[in-house]
């Protein structure tokens, strides 16, 4: 009788197989990536007034909520009257209607009752929006009148279509929300509902992470620009500061500009000039590479070398969209992951 042959031990051969269909489990999250990422290449330039509206939409959410608890209220009238609330604060009437006393009000803020040496010039507030009126008005001939035709027109539009996606966001965000859970493949959908369950309470702390930020840079620049510069309406300036903050890279830029213009105009001396690039400057680099990065960090979960890296990695690929859309991208896929690694064992 022959020796009975050993069974020979498949162990090493499921653990081979292990690998493999984990990582078959994980291509849809990366194509997922993948595809969103050439569709934000491809779209960046239409997408603006979409993020902004789904952003303000998501934010006022959470408040809505409350508001029909409380009131016993159906959601949409709530959301409606929100609505209603937001345009209303940001209404602005006879801007357009007077050109020259629109500049003269904002020159006259800007540098007082007091007149501006170039030269053998003397400017004061009237003769400054003189020569910019006037200069608007020559420079708006021709092609240039039709190519800022175009932008106003464009600009007219994306403001328009900001709040008639809001109002969409407020009134059917659940039905939205319900309309994208159905474009997840079913078998996947209870993993998608457990990422944006953890999600979610990252994104909210990230938004507010974001408003500490503003109220940072304006609390630095009134201290900045009014208590140590001396600046005339450091309040305003201030104000504007933390309310540019929210536009990456072009709002900090204009709004540094437009508070130089300013320091340059009460300067007494040269030293009060470069007093003024130490703050500006000085400002820029806490907010950039130290309150920024730390706050969002901290409020999203992620080290602050990430945070640096996905406001420049966005920027450079996806422009404004791509930097507002970083941190929140990152932390899908940071989601994604650990849900999915979870899952694997």
């Amino acid at each position: 009788m022959s020796a009975r042959q050993p069974v020979p031990d498949r162990e090493p051969q499921r653990q081979r197989w292990a690998m493999p269909v984990a990582s078959r489990s994980l291509t849809p999250l990366l194509l997922a990536v993948g595809g969103a990422a050439v569709v934000l290449h491809l779209l960046q330039n239409i997408l603006l007034p979409f993020v902004i509206a789904a952003v303000v939409a998501y934010l006022c959410a959470p408040l809505i909520d409350w508001l029909a608890t409380r009131t016993h209220l159906p959601r949409r009238p709530v959301a409606l009257c929100l609505l209603v609330l937001l345009i209303a604060a940001t209404a602005v009437q006879g801007l357009l209607a007077d050109l020259h006393g629109a500049v003269a009000d904002f020159v006259r803020t800007m540098v007082g009752a007091h007149s501006v040496r170039l030269s053998s010039s003397t400017l004061d507030a009237e003769r400054l929006a003189d020569l910019i009126a006037g200069g608007l008005q020559q420079e708006l001939t021709g092609p240039q009148l039709l190519r800022l035709a175009g932008w106003g027109a464009a600009g007219l539009f994306g403001f328009m279509l900001v709040w008639v996606l809001i109002g969409y966001f407020l009134l059917d965000s659940r039905a939205i929300a319900a309309g994208l859970l159905w474009l997840v493949p079913p078998r996947l959908r209870a993993r998608a509902e457990q990422i944006w369950h953890e999600l979610d309470p990252l994104l909210r702390r990230y938004f507010i992470g974001v408003a500490a930020v503003v109220a940072y840079a304006t609390a630095v620049a009134y201290l900045g620009l009014g208590l140590v510069l001396g600046l005339h309406h450091a309040l305003i300036l201030a104000l504007l500061t933390g309310v540019l903050e929210v536009i990456p890279m072009v709002g900090p830029v204009a709004a540094a500009v437009i508070a130089g213009i300013v320091a340059v105009q009460q300067a007494a001396t040269s030293v009060d000039v470069w007093a003024y690039a130490g703050y500006a400057t000085a400002l820029r680099l806490s907010i950039d590479q130290l309150v920024g990065p730390i706050v969002l960090g901290n409020a999203a979960r992620v080290h602050p070398v990430v945070v640096i890296f996905c406001f420049l990695a966005g920027g450079a690929l996806f422009g404004i969209v791509g930097m507002i859309l970083a941190v929140p991208i990152a932390l899908l896929v940071k989601v994604a992951l650990s849900v999915h690694y979870r899952e694997a064992h």
